[in-house]
């Protein structure tokens, strides 16, 4: 806990109590950096302000819900341990800076941060910066593709002849998408794996410049992974299929790039996704569930890689639909990603 005298204590759960958070981040210890990836309900599409519909000023001040979002005198609380930094690729490339400041709700959308930071806030000692890097309408088969996938080749009946036609499904750096197997494919001006690639150096190029995102820091240390991904590949049955492969390889090639071996990942699944449901969209699920250090499949993600199953949260809204932009979805995601990250990070 962040202090140590029984009487400090005190205090922090009377602040906690009024919402309040007091305990300034201690810049003598290395921040610690969770990167937040995936498509557009990781970019966040919960509604914040109005009384009307599921928005986040509905939950917080008419349901009495998240209380530790809101200050003593009403006002959403600001956290100066942990600070938000959410950047994105803009239309022209380069790199937008959509927020860089202390956890605190503003006056557009949220996403699992809120829910999250707060939590893993509550948990650690040294300060905490959450780098949300991603952008809506990619797929993990495609755009998010990470170093070193190979391509694959596809049989699927062609919906106007009936009959049935292989293809050859882009490896890293490829393109086009995929091509008929045996022609000559036709390169167009994205690659596989060019998403990942963006989001990654957007993501290094904020730690490279720290001071700029989290003021008088000293040094970092990249600990965790967030990862909310997968309607866009619940299209292709032929992305659905390789999801698991290529989760497996995400995880592998997001702790390389960043140096960070030991760093724990957390993934949640896709709120229409339920056990039985059939389809594209249990596949990318049961794919999610089977990393999962604890279903034994993969011994090396044992206490380092967990899945969140979010069926239940999701209140009968589905990805695409980004929850009919019902706040409380994403807010109970994230507190579920943050149980789901102290537990990994307990030893």
């Amino acid at each position: 806990m962040k202090t140590t005298s029984w009487l400090a204590s005190l205090g922090v759960l009377a602040a906690a109590a009024l919402g309040l958070h007091a305990v300034a981040a201690d810049l003598s210890k290395p921040v610690k950096v969770f990167i937040l990836m995936g498509q557009s309900n990781m970019v966040g599409m919960g509604n914040v302000a109005g009384d009307k519909g599921e928005t986040l000023e509905k939950a917080v001040k008419t349901e009495k819900l998240y209380p530790y979002l809101v200050d003593g005198a009403g006002n959403w609380a600001e956290r100066d341990d942990v600070r938000f930094v959410q950047v994105m690729v803009g239309r022209g490339g380069g790199m937008n800076v959509l927020n860089n400041g202390p956890l605190k709700v503003g006056k557009g959308k949220i996403g699992v941060e809120y829910g999250f930071g707060h939590a893993i806030g509550d948990r650690l000692d040294e300060p905490v910066m959450l780098l949300k890097s991603c952008i809506g309408n990619r797929a993990l088969g495609w755009d998010l593709l990470p170093p070193g996938s190979k391509g694959f080749e596809f049989t699927s009946k062609d919906r106007k002849t009936g009959k049935d036609v292989t293809h050859v499904y882009a490896g890293y750096k490829q393109s086009p998408d995929r091509w008929e197997k045996g022609t000559e494919p036709v390169p167009i001006a994205w690659y596989a794996g060019k998403q990942y690639d963006d989001d990654v150096a957007n993501a290094k190029k904020v730690l490279s410049e720290l001071g700029t995102y989290y003021p008088g820091a000293k040094g970092f240390e990249v600990v965790g992974f967030l990862w909310w991904q997968g309607e866009r590949d619940c299209g292709s049955e032929a992305l659905s299929s390789r999801y698991e492969e290529n989760l497996v390889n995400v995880i592998k090639s997001l702790r390389k790039d960043f140096n960070a071996p030991n760093a724990k990942f957390v993934i949640a699944t896709l709120g229409e996704a339920v056990k039985g449901g059939g389809g594209n969209t249990e596949t990318v699920m049961n794919a999610m569930m089977a990393v999962d250090g604890k279903s034994g499949k993969y011994p090396e993600f044992k206490g380092n890689v967990a899945t969140v199953y979010t069926h239940d949260m999701a209140r009968g809204g589905s990805g695409n639909g980004h929850y009919g932009g019902n706040a409380k979805v994403y807010m109970d995601v994230g507190e579920a990603m943050g149980k789901a990250m102290i537990e990994l990070l307990k030893p």
